[in-house]
């Protein structure tokens, strides 16, 4: 028996192994295997299995077939749906199938192979020789004396003293002098399950002996009155015990302690929402709501593919449509998936969905600990999980019997994955539902250009829900011609006059605020007055931004960090200048302004700590923030009924980027942040400040007119 295997490197083939009889007989395609590749071992995993190598091509038995080393899963952990969706993957984004393979499994889970070196007979007496003639040892014998001194060391820890590539090397060359001997062996995986030791009855009274004191009686009472076993420190502090009492038990056979697996809860720091009653919900739905989904459960009973766009304003209630959906799906007995474009909206949406379905939701994305991934994972293999929401990387979830999936805000660009593997969430959602005959909702107020097309050529069902709920009315939009502002003073201004003004009467009403600059930081960039120098990022050549709280100029791009230059590392001149406004600027300059109000700021270098997104939105929803500022993460998917007026500094950067996409794109992020202001009783207001309002993506998204937009920029596009 042959096994067809894809190795997780950055190959476009797959490899033949030889399975041996006792492997051949459990073999099953979706299994992870321990493979020879070259000089070292490797996780695999199986995507074919033949007889013959005439089944795969290879009429030439002459060429030598390694052996599997080990098979990993009897019961594959990468199920068929799965297979065929990393392998659309690999072939229509040209990607490495064992890297893509790899990607839809928990980070953590494979095992790994590692070399372990020992010293011989030959190497001591080499290292005794080396010794002698000098007291400085070349680095081969630097290398073969940390060996001797270890007794037996990993090539990992040898790598530790020196770089990488120098270790393989040396280990190499030790190797050929027979200096050294090689063993490899398998590590265990670098994430287990969680457990604690919990008791459960045995029999309520021991068989012999004295009988039970009252602390004895008391641990027994609360075991028969518990339907499952106790944690043993829950026991311990509810009896107001020491262990010892129940170990005392547990010798007389009355009770069993016991090490049981526990869940990791991803949700567990936050407050959990009341369960609805019978899972139901008073709201009533709209004539357009109700007929959407109307349109959407007909085809969930016709079990098989349907695509949905959901082009809903800005508060028109497409959430409520999702879960309505998701419940339909759970009644015929299949599960539901939900994909959302930001890892930080993923709890918030998260405890709605607990709400509603109870513990059978699970949580899907890559900012969870690996124990709290491996689990939520193992939850929705096993089946106790039956609805899913996650990031782009919650697409590859192993659910079965899969019968909805639903992609919120399908027009974000965070869907697409910058790494290899690269693919983008929202069509390989897409893929998967195909494949699986299940129904698909993209969802958003602001369509892709590709997305709106295709529905409107028929491909997509389109669903329109073009009012918001209970009659409320979109939010005003004003927009602010910055260039009139710099004649009536003379100078730049960060606020213009009626931008200050609509805040401090906003916050003279009780009323709060959302100010939007998508751009993170203090300054946009720093330049020598000098010579003109600007400080740039040595790997992407674009400019590094100046992070005040950090003291560091920092590259959004890849990352990379300097410190802030003294004097201009071209001409050492000391002119140095700070160009343009960062969120860390815009929060110090409206506290400023307005020392009375609580002002908070809302982007990734406040949200980094557990909780902290979380933390922040808490307080502005219960009223303890006056104003936030924030980059586009404060512009999607919060409903804030206080929020009556969205500040919009600048959208100019935006629109100049390099990219055929930036009017769309700044087209959709102003509607979705206007659509922050009034979506409770009050009304809303928008101010957009530019130095370029005769731009039609201004003029639509002030109009809040999708359609508009979509002939103009289609024109464009042609």
């Amino acid at each position: 028996m042959y096994a067809e295997v894809a190795i997780p490197l950055n190959v476009h083939q797959t490899f033949t192994y030889r399975l041996p009889d006792t492997i051949a007989t459990v073999a099953k395609p979706g299994a992870r295997v321990l493979v020879p590749f070259g000089r070292q071992l490797l996780t695999g995993y199986i995507v074919d299995l033949h007889e013959t190598l005439e089944e795969f091509g290879h009429a030439d038995e002459s060429f030598e077939i390694k052996d599997v080393e080990e098979l990993f899963d009897v019961e594959p952990l990468v199920t068929p749906e799965l297979l065929d969706l990393t392998k659309w993957i690999a072939d229509y984004y040209y990607a490495p199938w064992g890297e893509t393979i790899k990607s839809c499994l928990p980070a953590g889970i494979n095992a790994e192979a590692e070399t372990l070196l020992t010293i011989t007979e030959a190497g001591r007496e080499a290292l005794t020789e080396a010794k002698t003639k000098r007291p400085q040892l070349a680095a081969k014998m630097q290398a073969l004396e940390f060996i001797a001194e270890k007794e037996q060391t990993s090539q990992s820890e040898l790598a530790k003293q020196f770089d990488k590539p120098k270790a393989a090397a040396i280990v190499r060359e030790l190797q050929k002098s027979n200096f050294v001997t090689i063993k490899r062996q398998l590590q265990s995986a670098s994430v287990k399950p969680k457990k604690q030791q919990a008791v459960r009855l045995l029999r309520e009274a021991p068989t012999e002996g004295k009988p039970l004191n009252e602390q004895q009686q008391t641990v027994i009472r609360l075991l028969a009155e518990s339907v499952e076993s106790i944690a043993l420190t829950e026991l311990t502090e509810l009896a107001e015990i020491s262990p010892s009492v129940i170990r005392t038990l547990e010798k007389r056979g009355c009770v069993e302690v016991f090490a049981r697996e526990i869940r990791r809860d991803p949700l567990s720091h936050l407050p959990q929402p009341a369960g609805l009653p019978n899972g139901e919900n008073d709201l009533l739905l709209t004539e357009k709501q109700q007929a959407a989904l109307d349109e959407i459960t007909a085809k969930l009973d016709e079990d098989k593919y349907a695509a949905f766009l959901l082009h809903g304003v800005t508060g028109s209630g497409k959430t409520e449509i999702y879960i309505r959906a998701m419940r339909a799906a759970l009644e015929k007995g299949k599960t539901a998936l939900m994909l959302v474009p930001e890892i930080s909206l993923t709890p918030m949406f998260a405890r709605r969905l607990r709400a509603h379905f109870g513990n059978s939701v699970a949580i899907l994305h890559s900012s969870l600990s690996e124990g709290e991934r491996l689990d939520e994972w193992n939850r929705i293999r096993r089946g106790e999980a039956r609805v899913c929401i996650g990031a782009r990387s919650g697409v590859f979830a192993p659910m079965h019997n899969i019968g909805l999936i639903v992609v919120d805000e399908e027009h974000e660009a965070s869907y697409k994955q910058d790494e290899t593997p690269r693919y983008h969430g929202r069509d390989t959602a897409i893929m998967r539902a195909n494949q699986a005959g299940a129904v698909i909702i993209l969802g958003s107020a602001t369509p892709s250009m590709e997305t709106y097309h295709n529905a409107h050529i028929g491909k997509y069902q389109y669903l329109k829900l073009d009012e918001r709920i209970g009659g409320r009315q979109l939010a005003q939009v004003e927009i602010v011609d910055m260039r009139q502002v710099f004649n009536r003073h003379g100078k730049q201004q960060v606020f213009s006059d009626e931008m200050k003004q609509a805040i401090l009467q906003n916050a003279e009403r009780g009323e709060q605020t959302l100010v939007l600059l998508n751009r993170r930081g203090f300054s946009a960039s720093l330049i020598c007055r000098s010579c003109g120098h600007r400080a740039g990022c040595p790997n992407c050549d674009v400019g590094l931004t100046y992070h005040k709280v950090e003291a560091r100029l920092i590259c959004h791009y890849c990352n990379h960090h300097e410190r802030v230059p003294r004097t201009c590392s071209i001409c050492q001149g000391a002119y140095i200048y700070y160009v343009g406004e960062g969120t860390e600027q815009i929060e110090v300059l409206l506290k400023e302004l307005y020392p009375q109000m609580r002002i908070s700021r809302l982007d990734r270098d406040t949200t980094r700590r557990r909780g902290a997104f979380e933390k922040l939105l808490n307080e502005f929803a219960s009223g303890d923030i006056d104003l936030m500022v924030g980059t586009q993460m404060i512009a999607k998917g919060h409903d804030f009924p206080n929020v009556t007026l969205v500040c919009v500094i600048s959208v100019d950067a935006g629109l100049s980027m390099p990219d055929f996409r930036a009017a769309e794109r700044t087209f959709q992020l102003l509607t979705q942040v206007a659509g922050r202001a009034g979506r409770g009783d009050k009304p809303g207001k928008v101010i957009i400040q530019s130095y370029h309002t005769e731009h039609y993506a201004l003029e639509f998204a002030s109009q809040q007119n999708y359609e508009k937009f979509y002939e103009r920029e289609i024109h464009f596009r042609r």
